[in-house]
């Protein structure tokens, strides 16, 4: 199974992401550590574009075809980028939940994401202006939502692993 969880930057995506690979045994694809290790490269500055997802998307293929969960985790801004972890998925033969992460209150998120640590060395995170003016699109399509919001990350999986149960 492909799992893609999309969201604003300190929405909770990674520590999610995180609990859920280890709780189910699934790859964890992060496209913020692909693209800093592309930067690091010396080939590329940030912003990347769309390499990031690219390379993301070819793991992603390579590990489903090994029999493998991924959960494959960025913010996920665009529905174009949805529709291409869909066709990974769909490449692959397996199944796609998508899953979007946000944090509904506005005083908590800003919280996060001025008061976070880099836990990539060198990745630049974005100020609460860059969050608040990101270019987001509205979800299209069925989805898992999980607001984190007022919750411990345990709290959080626990609604993501629900949420998950159909599939």
């Amino acid at each position: 199974m492909l799992i893609v969880m999309g969201g604003l930057p300190g929405a909770g995506k990674t520590t999610l992401a995180r609990l859920l690979a280890a709780r189910i045994g699934a790859v964890h694809l992060r496209v913020d550590t692909i693209e800093q290790a592309i930067v690091r490269s010396g080939t590329a500055r940030h912003p990347v574009g769309p390499v990031g997802y690219a390379v993301g998307y070819a793991l992603a293929e390579e590990h489903l075809g090994q029999g493998l969960t991924v959960i494959a985790e960025s913010v996920n801004p665009l529905s174009v980028t949805r529709a291409a972890w869909r066709a990974t998925a769909l490449g692959a033969g397996v199944p796609v939940v998508e899953v979007e992460v946000m944090c509904s209150d506005p005083a908590e998120h800003r919280r996060r994401v001025t008061s976070r640590s880099v836990d990539i060395p060198d990745l630049p995170l974005p100020d609460w202006q860059q969050v608040v003016d990101r270019e987001y699109e509205p979800w299209d399509r069925e989805r898992v939502v999980v607001d984190t919001a007022g919750q411990s990350p345990q709290q959080s999986l626990a609604v993501l692993l629900r949420g998950l149960e159909p599939r």
